[in-house]
């Protein structure tokens, strides 16, 4: 097994190997269908209170499930804060992290991107 890597390595372009795992990396904390929408939704909101209730109603199509379980994954990775109000009931709001703001460029160019995809498509009909 080992000297199969190694020839792999050997056969690799520079840097090919690093580049392809820093990807794996990154989709494995951005990839999904919610997680930069979300990122996207608190970057945009920087400042303001978000809570729960007010991300499952304004991003269209998440389940209550679902952005529980991708909030808390946006957490662990240190893109989101999450804080407990003291408040009754209790409320919960979200916030973006400076290290999750990172990901802001990433998203612009995604933004940037599907735009010009979306006039591509509609222009070649």
């Amino acid at each position: 097994m080992l000297s199969t890597t190694m020839q792999t390595l050997k056969n690799d372009p520079p840097a090919c190997t690093g580049n392809l795992l820093a990807m794996r990396d990154t989709l494995e904390v951005l990839g999904g269908k919610w997680k930069l929408l979300i990122l996207h939704y608190l970057i945009t909101r920087d400042g303001e209170s978000n809570s729960f209730k007010e991300m499952e109603r304004n991003i269209v199509g998440i389940s209550a499930k679902m952005l529980s379980k991708e909030l808390k994954s946006l957490e662990e990775n240190k893109l989101i804060h999450r804080e407990e109000m003291n408040t009754k009931p209790k409320t919960v709001q979200y916030s973006i992290t400076m290290y999750g703001r990172g990901a802001a460029d990433i998203i612009d160019s995604l933004v940037e991107w599907g735009r010009k995809h979306r006039l591509e498509l509609l222009t070649a009909e």
